[in-house]
This record gives C-alpha cells, structure tokens and sequence, in this order.
C-alpha cells in the first residue's frame, strides 16, 4: 500500500496540494437557526457575515482573529455559528502555545474556562489536544504566519 501511495505522489497523479488543509468557514454556519430566532439577531448576522473573513485569517495565524473563532465555537456567537466545545478548546490551546506577542492573562483564564473539567471532559480535552497540535503545525506555531 504504502508503495502504490509512494508511486500516485512521485507520478503527480495525487497531491496532497490540492485537498484542503481546513474545512470551510461556511461549514460552521448553524444553519439550523436563523438569526431572528437569536436572542441578539444583530449580533448573530455581523458574525455570519464577517465569519470567513475572521476564519481565514484565524488560519492564517491571526491572534485576535484565532480569539473571536475560538469564542465563537465556543458559544455559538447568538446561533451565528454551530458551537463545538472540543474546537473551541483547540483554538484555546492553539493561542497559549503559539508565539503571539499579543498573548495576555485573558487568554489564560479562557483556556482555564473553555478546556477546564466544568466545560468540557477529559476525552474532550484530550481530544482538543490532539486537534490544537495538528492546527499549531498547519498554521506554522508562528504569529502572524
């Protein structure tokens, strides 16, 4: 197996270029709740329309961008987006272990708060462990990268 995989990548028959290394920013859209069910609508509509813009760059290594994502799957942002404690953690973990100059004490009580044992359990910080180490070395483990 392991030589048929060697041989699709020597031919350029498959790259691993051409798959994405994130899913889409669109895919975190609650699409099962429209904004004018939210207790803030405005709230739930700027972050809808703002969400790609905050991910990609989220991606790409942005700090304040990593926090507002990290919010966000963390709580749902008034139902803009579909919450996820385990993603919401890694993006937590993923901003204490980066490098960014901006890193302060808020960080670490949200990373107390969202990965502690009264949020989430400790099959779910295990496994926000295991995705934060695969997104620090897709963004790079840099600020700004």
């Amino acid at each position: 197996m392991q030589l048929l995989l060697a041989g699709l990548f020597a031919c350029g028959c498959v790259s691993l270029v051409d798959a994405p290394l994130w899913p889409a920013a669109a895919s975190y859209i609650d699409t099962a709740m429209e904004c004018s069910q939210s207790s803030n609508p405005g709230n739930c509509r700027h972050t809808r329309e703002t969400w790609k813009t905050e991910y990609d760059a989220a991606t790409a290594g942005s700090y304040q961008n990593q926090r507002n994502v990290a919010l966000c799957l963390s709580t749902g942002c008034d139902n803009a987006v579909q919450p996820d404690k385990i993603l919401g953690c890694a993006w937590r973990i993923v901003i204490v272990n980066s490098r960014h100059t901006e890193l302060d004490n808020t960080d670490t009580v949200n990373l107390k708060d969202f990965c502690g044992s009264a949020y989430i359990d400790q099959a779910g910080l295990r496994a926000a462990e295991v995705q934060a180490k695969t997104m620090l070395e897709l963004i790079g483990n840099r600020p700004g990268a």
